[in-house]
Order: structure tokens, then sequence, then C-alpha cells
């Protein structure tokens, strides 16, 4: 049997751990520029982290819009860990810290359905198995060729 991981807070230094992850991700993070930005993120943002076995095996950082609406901003779960709940228990004590400070709205943006691709079709029934909507998708963050769904919920 697996063992469970634990869930906590980042802590300093730990980004690193983050950017390993990402870079094991280049079909979600190929964009050297955006992994960057993310690696530096995780540190700013409140972030928590799934550690198994004395590693850090996946992450989510929020960002708060406001006192009722949050965003997870980056996710990502080690490739080897995929399909083992990580994730799922990650977005739940996300939405469960969330809800204790009053948030009641949650939003994720991804890469849009009009720009096939099959890593991000299992994104987005990842997040519709969580209860995210699809509300829009827009070419507005990221540029035409990169078509941006926002999906929601509440709280």
């Amino acid at each position: 049997m697996r063992s469970q991981p634990t869930l906590r807070m980042l802590r300093a230094g730990e980004a690193v751990a983050c950017e390993r992850i990402l870079r094991a991700l280049p079909d979600w993070f190929g964009i050297e520029r955006a992994l960057v930005a993310y690696v530096h993120d995780v540190d700013v943002l409140e972030t928590l982290v799934a550690e198994l076995e004395g590693e850090v095996a996946g992450f989510l950082a929020v960002r708060r819009h406001n006192p009722h609406a949050a965003e997870i901003h980056v996710m990502a779960v080690a490739p080897q860990h995929h399909r083992t709940g990580i994730g799922r228990r990650l977005v739940e004590q996300a939405q469960t810290m969330l809800r204790a400070a009053g948030v009641v709205l949650l939003q994720v943006k991804t890469r849009g359905p009009s720009a096939p691709d099959p890593g991000y079709a299992k994104t987005h029934a990842f997040y519709q198995a969580l209860g995210f909507l699809p509300l829009e998708e827009t070419t507005v963050f990221w540029g035409e060729a990169d078509p941006c769904l926002i999906m929601v919920k509440t709280l």
C-alpha cells in the first residue's frame, strides 16, 4: 500500500523542489519565462506542498484576489505521482484553508480547449471532477496562440 503524503505549507528554500517538479512536466510548463515566474511566485504566495517520504511530491500556490475570491495560481505533481490522489488532496486542502478565511469563489486558469491537447484534456477532466466549471475561454492573458480557459467553483 502506498503511503499518504503529508500536506503542509512551503518552507523557506523549498522553491527549488517545486522547480524540479515543473521542469519534469515540459508538456505543461515548457515556457521558460513562465516557469521561472512560477518558481518565484511559489515563494511569495500561499503554497501548499505534499511531502512523501521526505520529498516534495507536489505543490499548489494560491493567489488571493480579494476577500471573497482566490485562484489556484500554479499546481503541479511530480510525474511519478500522477493519478495517486496528491493533486486532489492539495486542492481539497486549499479549499478548506480558503473557506476558513471566508473565500467563496475559486478559479483556475488552464489552456483552452480551442487548442486541443491530450495533456490539457486530462487537466480539464481533473478540475471538472473536483467541481470546477468552465466559465470562459479568452486570449487576453496568454495570446492568440495559447487560449486560456477560466474554470470556477463556489466553495
